[in-house]
């Protein structure tokens, strides 16, 4: 998500509210990384946070739960917003229209907008919220667990056949402005990884058919990429269509028995980045920001410099915020949903 955010800035397929190209060239061949990943990584997210609300809810009641969802993701995403995020919002507004909405309206106004500009990333744990909730709701109807041992007995062909309802899924329930946030589509793989993904038993066919989803998503992945590069991957019609959505779902497969079947285990490297993963996701955008707006916008700096700089700055600042508020009375719980030092 970091490296993709970096291409994401300076893109030159006519995204908008990034800096944008800043290398002159009419055409850059590594923007195709944004369209091999980005219809897949959000997905898998969903599908592995399914995952996980399954094993927490294991170990823990529905109150609990909703407690300990509502403070490390409604909290950082809502009241974050106001005493942190807006800093993003702001130099988000540097590369938007909104910059200058702001000059017309008196300082309240401004705030407004910068703290709805900061949602930024933190739309996927807006949404996540809403879906966790919501799972809830439906475990009260399948109060016997009979659709999640159901979820268990999927085989390879259930797994295939699965892209009949997520396609139909991405077709409704898109907001029409926010591209992002697509209700259908992601639910339903959250659910999927709740009912489904959550099983060892499915966890183990999608590791002996990898030699099967792993060439049939680069395959898909490629054609993807050959068929839209230059067009806005990200909005209607093109993540729509039933080749963005054939590639999403089977690389999901092929990445979640893939790295089942050969990453299962954990380093002390791993695990110090996992300890602090949620920080960066909350601050990595900011650190790209800066130096997209005050060194790569003016052209203080060579274009190669803007991307490996935007990367360094992502991570660097990433932990540094995340060390500091993490420790931080009160902000430790609006910015990243920590309510005492453990």
């Amino acid at each position: 998500v970091v490296i993709y955010h970096v291409f994401y800035m300076y893109n030159a397929e006519g995204i908008v509210g990034v800096v944008g190209n800043i290398t002159g060239l009419q055409t850059q061949p590594w923007d195709v990384f944004q369209y091999a990943v980005y219809p897949w990584f959000m997905p898998i997210l969903f599908i592995v946070s399914g995952i996980c609300s399954r094993l927490y809810l294991d170990r823990h009641t529905a109150k609990e739960f909703a407690a300990s969802r509502t403070t490390k993701l409604l909290v950082p995403s809502t009241i974050g917003l106001f005493v942190f995020q807006f800093i993003q919002g702001y130099l988000n507004t540097r590369n938007s229209d909104a910059i200058n909405m702001m000059k017309t309206v008196p300082w309240w106004g401004a705030y407004l907008i910068v703290v709805v500009s900061g949602i930024g990333v933190l739309w996927y744990i807006q949404m996540l919220w809403i879906f966790s909730i919501a799972l809830l709701l439906v475990r009260k109807i399948d109060k016997d667990d009979r659709l999640w041992k159901l979820g268990g007995k999927t085989n390879l062909i259930a797994l295939i056949l699965l892209f009949v309802p997520v396609f139909g899924a991405a077709q409704i329930l898109n907001t029409p402005i926010i591209c992002v946030y697509r209700f259908g589509f992601y639910f339903l793989v959250f659910l999927l990884g709740y009912f489904v993904f959550s099983h060892d038993e499915v966890i183990e066919v999608l590791k002996k058919w990898f030699v099967l989803f792993c060439p049939v998503a680069v395959a898909l992945g490629v054609a993807f990429c050959w068929m839209y590069f230059g067009e806005n991957y990200a909005d209607k019609p093109v993540n729509r269509t039933v080749l963005f959505l054939a590639f999403s779902w089977f690389a999901c497969l092929a990445i979640l028995g893939g790295f089942a079947r050969f990453f299962d285990k954990e380093t002390p490297v791993t695990k110090w980045i996992s300890d602090r993963n949620f920080g960066l996701y909350v601050f990595h955008y900011l650190g790209i920001s800066v130096v997209a707006i005050y060194l790569a916008k003016p052209g203080l700096i060579p274009a190669w410099a803007s991307y490996l700089l935007s990367l360094i700055a992502a991570f660097a600042l990433s932990y540094v915020l995340n060390f500091v508020i993490s420790r931080v009375p009160f902000f430790r719980w609006a910015v990243l949903g920590i309510k005492k030092m453990k």
